[in-house]
């Protein structure tokens, strides 16, 4: 079988840590004799300044066609906020049906965190975010625009639909680690939508009785993230809360530089990307950090079925921070071509 990848480097640093993941993935294919066929495509900036659209109208069904979507990053300095977001990442996650965003926070051995007496031990949970609703549907708008009465509108949309094919997908998830699942709202304010949330959440809960599941709200989650990671198993709540703490999680994590995620859709196509931005300042120096891209490739592979290459690809990772002598958000310890060599070498010697 010939795995078919759809390779969007996108902007900034992205063309340089996609390369090293594609790098990676050709360790990959000789360790474990699989076969990859990777296409690219231009989406991004470049192509937005050059045609006034970051990516085609047939660019959906194209990328519906492959197994799996390879992205860098996405961020233009001459393209304002939010047009290159909505119009690649949103309208993928959106049209592609990607209703799961998956994001581990693991601290790898050698990394250091922000949390003082924390370690690999206390900092291994998995945060999954609902990925197509909520306050990311767009609903809303402007009343009296420009004027000093004006009035601005965004709703929060949530589906029982919605809300419960995310928490089945976290329950299952939470069954294959240690059992333990949070849901992570505010239903003392938001009455409604997580109220939805909470009962959907208790309802699903009586299916899986050998998962404890918990509930806590998000001011409580962020605190205890940062106090107690070690009480996370598997976190699941919807779109923004989700995007607030997954950050939290990336800092505790070590930084953007090792956080990787995965938009899902366990029946079609997924797409997997480092959650850092493109950091154009940084373009074309060779100090991009490519192990939160990597990560995200052995995310990819993990989804494909092919498990035995996607924690070979850890243990690369692994490898390559051991041998850094002490990784942080601020220093990685050898040019971004080197840190791919160092995981491509910790790979292969697992061979």
């Amino acid at each position: 079988m010939t795995y078919k990848i759809a390779v969007v480097p996108g902007d900034g640093i992205g063309p340089e840590v996609v390369d090293e993941g594609l790098k990676v993935l050709e360790a990959v294919a000789e360790r474990f004799n699989l076969e990859f066929e990777t296409t690219g495509f231009d989406f991004g900036g470049e192509r937005y300044l050059r045609t006034g659209e970051a990516m085609p109208e047939s660019a959906v069904d194209e990328l519906r066609q492959y197994d799996a979507i390879y992205l860098g990053a996405v961020g233009h300095p001459e393209v304002s906020p939010g047009i290159l977001e909505k119009d690649i990442l949103l309208r993928l996650r959106f049209e592609l049906d990607q209703y799961i965003n998956l994001r581990p926070v693991k601290l790898y051995p050698g990394v250091e965190t922000p949390l003082k007496d924390k370690g690999p031990e206390e900092i291994d949970f998995v945060v999954v975010r609902e990925n197509t609703e909520g306050l990311y549907c767009g609903t809303g708008g402007f009343l009296r625009k420009g004027t000093a009465h004006e009035v601005a509108l965004q709703e929060m949309v949530c589906t029982r639909r919605a809300c419960e094919r995310c928490v089945r997908y976290a329950f299952d998830l939470a069954q294959k680690r240690d059992k333990r699942l949070t849901l992570c709202g505010k239903t003392n304010v938001l009455t409604y939508a997580y109220g939805l949330w909470e009962r959907t959440f208790r309802e699903v809960a009586e299916e899986y009785p050998d998962v404890t599941a918990d509930y806590a709200h998000v001011d409580a989650t962020c605190m205890w993230m940062v106090k107690n990671p070690e009480w996370f198993d598997v976190i699941v709540t919807g779109n923004m809360f989700g995007d607030i703490i997954t950050d939290l999680g990336a800092m505790i994590q070590g930084g953007m530089g090792v956080a990787a995620g995965g938009n899902i859709n366990p029946e079609s196509t997924s797409m997997f990307e480092p959650i850092g931005g493109s950091a154009p300042k940084y373009t074309g120096q060779g100090v991009a950090n490519p192990i939160a891209a990597i990560a995200a490739l052995g995310m990819l592979l993990e989804t494909l079925g092919e498990e035995k290459a996607g924690a070979a690809v850890e243990q690369g990772i692994i490898h390559a921070v051991s041998k850094m002598d002490g990784m942080s958000a601020r220093k990685m310890g050898g040019s971004t071509s080197e840190v791919g060599d160092m995981v491509v070498e910790g790979l292969l010697a697992g061979s």
